[in-house]
């Protein structure tokens, strides 16, 4: 089993966009991420820790200007934490390992699809693609990635 955590060494290394959402609970401005459009097949892991949080495959896109996910693809490795900030309530998304402030996620998703939308800043996300899974340690989680 591979030991997911939160280094300081990564950290340091991370850009200001990548620090200020993870560690400062920020959000990259809308439309503007790096994986907003990407439809390659893999994975998007935690940028601090590595552990692993959505397949390509639960991916859609909701025009909300952010990467959108339908669940985590190992939930014990996403927190959910009630978020009153800005005036509003949400349910804020942490990795577990990490404790990398991913996004937020909404009840307002693809119905068939259990309903929900993870609406995550690219900035927090790491995409692995299929082809490099295994070699990279994600091997596990290949069953859930399908070819586009």
């Amino acid at each position: 089993m591979a030991e997911y955590r939160k280094s300081q060494d990564v950290i340091s290394k991370l850009t200001p966009e990548q620090h200020y959402v993870t560690q400062e609970s920020g959000t990259e401005r809308p439309g503007t991420g790096a994986y907003l459009d990407n439809h390659a097949p893999g994975i998007y892991v935690d940028i601090v820790s590595g552990e692993p949080l959505f397949a390509s495959s639960d991916k859609f896109d909701s025009h909300c200007g952010w990467p959108s996910f339908t669940k985590a693809i190992k939930p014990a490795h996403v927190q959910e934490l009630r978020d009153d900030t800005h005036g509003m309530v949400r349910i804020e998304v942490r990795s577990t390992y990490g404790d990398s402030h991913l996004g937020h996620v909404f009840p307002d998703g693809p119905v068939d699809r259990g309903g929900l939308r993870y609406c995550i800043n690219s900035a927090s996300l790491h995409f692995i693609p299929k082809s490099d899974m295994t070699a990279k340690g994600y091997g596990d989680f290949v069953d859930q990635v399908e070819d586009i």
